[in-house]
């Protein structure tokens, strides 16, 4: 069967969008896909998001069908609109952010975690199964809409934080597949998604807005992450071409550390009325500030709106207590607290590590946003900080325009000629990333602009140094660049080092490494010495690869070879070089036998 479709997923933190454009269509025509889901109890309706939350149900729900959908009797779970209602009433059974722990390599993300800190009753999933759950939701609602052209058979793009290293990309791919996604997806970085989005609506215009020589500055701040970008505006053969040029860490601030901000504030005027909420009206309090927000930085925004939960005293049981919050309140603590006026050589602070802590995300201890992007900026500017031409605003938060408006002030504060231009566009802040994919998949075909980009990372594995062992004390590790800053998808590089010893037949644990900001080295390069703001390890794999036929004393000597397929995966090839064997290793945290 023939794609009749190209199709643009946004798998967002706190929510996902569907958007496809006709592929007969002469102008990329983006269309936003009309979502069912439950909005409470045996309500189905269609919503043009669906809320990023998974609720597991009691045995009792599962029995009473309160969560079936039309393509699936007995689900025991809910994701979207009603799920996130439940976020709010039984927060230990629903599960949020799943995406931000599938970037987290300190826990193995397909092993039930989730909910974290769940009590023992509540049988938990994986992040990758609760991904694969926002996923089929999706796939199953398109394949509502669109019987006669199911997903499996069209052009899909799904996007992912630029900042997901190699292994967040591959378990994507993996819920992805589970879901019943084609084979042949592609992930795009979500930045670039947001400006395909710009694309769209600028048609040909975008080349009266930028030339040559411009730096874009994408800024993106969802409800759960921030992620900065640079893409680049330059020229190949008389015409105008984009390049990514860099891309910054997945920060773990958005608009859900908003909410819990105002909540706080909330708490405390609750607290001035002599009402002390329990843990269980605090979390209500949360959403309800969520709402909150929405109102009052929204276009003609009131100047106050209540803030209402649930009584649960002997004397409000069935009844509500309420406190007001001021347009101006939320302002200033929202403004100064993620958005405050700092210096060009601002870093973010760093709180001294407490002895004992929860485990969990590694959420940042400074909400100061501007902080964060005067550090990337810093970076990535050879020794002085990049000045960018152009703005590109994205992300849910930004629909506030007095965020974009405090953003421009302290970022035109850095400069001195304060020629930083925001790009113009359609308020979809909410669906931008969704339709920039779906344009993306539909320009694959050799129609419209694509942006050049590559591997936002370099890559690196770890060398265990030769040496007399020292009791107490791991003999040092070296860095081995196998793929460089912006190595294109579908190629492949032979890197020229020394012969390295593979150990095999026995189990052992691979080390590996990447950098965002190290791009000059190339693969073969031997780093020796490094700090953690340059390298930063990720997954490791611990496997026992299959025994050569001419081992030398425990190990192979082998030479590398670094492939980035079609589809975004890095794939390391270890090369024997006194035989034909070869071992195929990725960056991922599933065992490979290959």
């Amino acid at each position: 069967m023939a794609a009749q479709y190209a199709i643009g997923i946004d798998l967002g933190t706190t929510n996902s969008v569907v958007s496809y454009v006709h592929l007969d269509s002469e102008n990329a025509d983006v269309e936003l896909l009309d979502i069912q889901q439950l909005t409470g109890p045996a309500t189905l309706e269609t919503r043009k998001n669906l809320p990023s939350f998974c609720y597991l149900a009691t045995e009792a729900e599962i029995e009473k069908g309160a969560f079936d959908v039309p393509w699936e009797e007995g689900r025991d779970y809910a994701v979207g609109d009603v799920a996130n209602k439940e976020a709010a009433l039984v927060p230990a059974r629903t599960i949020a952010a799943a995406k931000s722990w599938l970037a987290y390599s300190r826990v193995d993300r397909r092993e039930p975690v989730l909910p974290w800190n769940a009590p023992s009753d509540v049988k938990k999933i994986s992040p990758v199964e609760a991904s694969r759950r926002y996923l089929i939701h999706l796939v199953s609602a398109w394949n509502m809409r669109f019987p006669d052209a199911p997903i499996d058979h069209q052009q899909v793009v799904l996007t992912v934080p630029a900042s997901f290293d190699a292994s967040a990309r591959e378990l994507t791919m993996e819920a992805a597949r589970l879901a019943g996604l084609p084979d042949n997806l592609v992930l795009l970085e979500e930045p670039q998604a947001a400006v395909y989005s710009w694309l769209v609506d600028s048609g040909e215009s975008w080349r009266e807005q930028l030339e040559v020589g411009d730096i874009l500055l994408i800024c993106d701040v969802g409800g759960g992450t921030t992620d900065f970008s640079l893409v680049g505006v330059g020229e190949e053969n008389g015409d105008l071409i984009l390049q990514r040029i860099a891309v910054g860490n997945h920060i773990l601030v958005g608009g859900d550390n908003m909410d819990l901000t105002l909540a706080h504030v909330a708490r405390n005027a609750f607290a001035e009325k002599g009402i002390d909420l329990d843990p269980w009206q605090t979390v209500s309090l949360w959403h309800a500030c969520r709402a909150a927000k929405e109102q009052l930085f929204s276009e003609n925004a009131p100047q106050s709106h209540p803030i209402t939960i649930l009584g649960r005293g002997s004397k409000l049981i069935g009844g509500t207590v309420t406190a007001d919050m001021t347009a101006q309140e939320a302002s200033s603590v929202l403004l100064d607290g993620f958005f405050p006026a700092c210096s060009p050589d601002a870093s973010p602070f760093r709180k001294v590590a407490s002895g004992f802590r929860e485990i969990g995300l590694p959420f940042e201890h400074d909400t100061g946003i501007t902080r964060h992007l005067a550090q990337f900026l810093r970076a990535h500017g050879n020794g002085s900080m990049v000045k960018p031409t152009h703005i590109l605003f994205n992300g849910g938060v930004f629909k506030a325009d007095s965020f974009r408006s405090r953003l421009m002030d302290v970022i035109e504060n850095w400069y001195e000629d304060k020629s930083v231009t925001p790009l113009q566009i359609r308020p979809n802040f909410d669906y931008a990333v969704a339709r920039g994919a779906a344009y993306y998949s539909f320009v694959k075909q050799g129609k419209g602009i694509r942006i050049r980009g590559g591997t936002a990372r370099s890559y690196y594995i770890g060398i265990e140094t030769a040496g007399p062992a020292v009791p107490g004390f791991e003999r040092p590790l070296n860095a081995l660049c196998v793929v460089p800053f912006g190595m294109e998808e579908g190629s492949a590089i032979d890197v020229k080092s020394e012969e390295i010893g593979l150990v095999v037949g026995e189990p052992v644990k691979f080390r590996f490494f990447s950098s965002s900001v190290r791009k000059k080295d190339q693969p073969g390069e031997l780093v020796t010495r490094w700090n953690e703001d340059e390298i930063e390890e990720t997954d490791s794999l611990e496997l026992e690869l299959p025994v050569s036929e001419k081992l030398v004393e425990g190990y192979v000597p082998v030479q590398f070879q670094s492939r980035i397929t079609e589809l975004g995966v890095f794939e390391l090839w270890c090369k024997s070089t006194v035989s034909d064997d070869s071992w195929k290793m990725e960056f991922s945290v599933r065992d490979r036998k290959d």
